[in-house]
């Protein structure tokens, strides 16, 4: 028989907790225990959208875990505590997800690995954007050396902001006094949208680049009058194999999955026989190749299970005793973290740096 992994979530910070929960209620091999924030009413949503009675609903984390007694913990703290959090979840045995970012630097990324190193506990990082069907596609294709070896990743992430959207991405116009509540316009939480949302471009190029690391980063970064953190990031990372470009920006024209804005919010992927485009929520990719140097678009396959989302990936992963890949694992997401970090402190410093160890 199955199992059933019981599952927390802990911490509402960011939105995306809904959209996890989700993913959780809808599993039919998860079953969602427990939730808990120090505010009731970031819960009181997820708790009449997934049928939460009020005994399973906590303001201390650690009462929620210790009725609950998880498997899997879901968190989704603000970037610059995942660290804090993880090392508060770690001493009750649990299989850990985190929400993306990895976290608020490397230091504190190394100090979630080195928490979860102890017992048989695996801990995994979600990037939205692992699982839509054309990064799947695209990884498959690159896999099979459609284009040979990828040589350049150039990335372009981003959306109007991330207050202009809620769960499952529903619309809306934040007021200037919640900009200034929120921890991502914090830059003691780990604001601004290098650290948000670079990782994205980082953590999956470097999957696509089959996990090499880059030699060098130089990073500029442009800071609106009125905030303390950044809401565009550019950053030229130097491999052996040529260069490549992250590129983020809080304020698109529109949200790529509405429509998707000019530059398109994507990737391209350059290698040594040929080029893809992966525009993100894309239908089909843009392919060249020596044969067909004039490109030709390739129809994608929707995603089938246990790729679907971040859930029934880790619970496939657990069901098998088989640790996360790809861009959910630590050793692909702590290089990610490596060029984030590189880039941030190349902006501050103002000059090319050699990759962060």
């Amino acid at each position: 028989m199955s199992k059933t992994w019981k599952v927390a979530g802990i911490n509402f910070d960011h939105f995306h907790m809904g959209d996890l929960l989700r993913m959780v209620h809808e599993h039919p091999e998860a079953e969602l225990v427990g939730i808990s924030d120090e505010t009731p009413s970031r819960m009181e949503i997820a708790a009449v959208n997934f049928g939460i009675s009020g005994d399973r609903v906590f303001t201390d984390y650690a009462k929620c875990l210790e009725a609950t007694e998880p498997d899997l913990v879901v968190l989704c703290p603000a970037a610059a505590r995942h660290a804090e959090w993880t090392e508060k979840v770690a001493p009750y045995d649990a299989h850990i997800l985190v929400e993306k970012p990895f976290a608020g630097s490397l230091v504190e990324a190394d100090r979630m690995i080195d928490v979860m190193k102890s017992g048989d506990r695996q801990l995994a990082i979600n990037w939205p954007l692992r699982w839509m069907d054309a990064h799947h596609f695209a990884y498959q294709l690159v896999q099979e050396g459609a284009i040979g070896d990828v040589a350049e990743v150039h990335t372009y992430g981003g959306n109007r902001g991330p207050l202009y959207h809620g769960a499952d991405k529903l619309e809306r116009e934040p007021t200037a006094e919640e900009k200034a509540a929120s921890w991502f316009y914090s830059k003691s939480e780990g604001g601004g949208s290098l650290l948000d949302y670079m990782g994205y471009g980082a953590t999956l190029g470097t999957w696509y680049l089959n996990n090499r690391k880059p030699i060098e980063v130089l990073c500029m970064t442009d800071h609106p009058e009125g905030l303390e953190v950044d809401e565009h990031a550019v950053a030229v990372a130097r491999y052996e194999s040529g260069l490549s470009k992250f590129e983020t920006r809080w304020g698109t024209f529109t949200d790529p999955w509405t429509h998707q804005p000019q530059p398109k919010c994507g990737f391209v992927l350059i290698g040594t026989e040929g080029t893809l485009a992966i525009p993100d929520y894309t239908t089909e990719l843009w392919v060249q190749t020596r044969a067909q140097p004039a490109g030709y678009p390739i129809a994608v396959p929707p995603i089938e299970a246990p790729y679907q989302n971040p859930i029934q990936y880790f619970i496939d992963c657990l069901n098998r005793d088989v640790p996360v890949e790809g861009p959910l694992s630590v050793e692909v997401s702590r290089i990610g973290q490596q060029i984030v970090d590189t880039a941030f402190q190349s902006a501050r410093e103002k000059k090319t740096l050699a990759l962060l160890p």
